[in-house]
């Protein structure tokens, strides 16, 4: 179950870390084009900030979706900096969700909280027991 979540999880982390990347990109030239200015703030500095989000939100994601990738194709669970930036990554989900919700619609908010669900589910599921084999080492009764 876990590598099934995780490899979907990889999957829709890295897709939305092109995604986002792409908006930013897409609204820091539309912010360069437009020549105006919002309350005395350079518009070519607006557009240098917005691009460099979009390129640290997607190194983010891409980061992410490189640690669910990972927890794919061992089948184990993430170590602490893993543990911690899914965490991190399922908050950030959460948070865009929910505003997701007023500014874009509910379709978008359920597409966020799937991919939330997702990343909880990779983390939270439990590992497979290791089967012992028949013939194999059983401790010896204490006598």
């Amino acid at each position: 179950m876990r590598r099934t979540a995780a490899a979907l999880a990889g999957a829709a982390l890295l897709a939305d870390a092109v995604a986002l990347a792409v908006v930013h990109f897409v609204l820091g030239s539309v912010v360069d084009r437009q020549d105006m200015s919002l309350a005395g703030l350079d518009s070519g500095l607006m557009s240098a900030s917005t691009r460099a989000a979009g390129v640290a939100i997607g190194l983010y994601l891409l980061c992410c979706g490189a640690v669910s990738l990972r927890i794919a194709v061992r089948d184990r669970a993430p170590g602490r900096a893993g543990r911690a930036l899914l965490v991190s990554c399922a908050v950030l989900h959460a948070v865009l969700a929910a505003a997701a919700v007023g500014l874009v619609g509910w379709a978008a908010f359920a597409g966020l909280m799937v991919l939330f669900g997702l990343i909880v589910l990779t983390l939270t599921a439990e590992d497979v027991p290791v089967r012992q084999p028949e013939g194999g080492a059983e401790p010896a009764p204490a006598a």
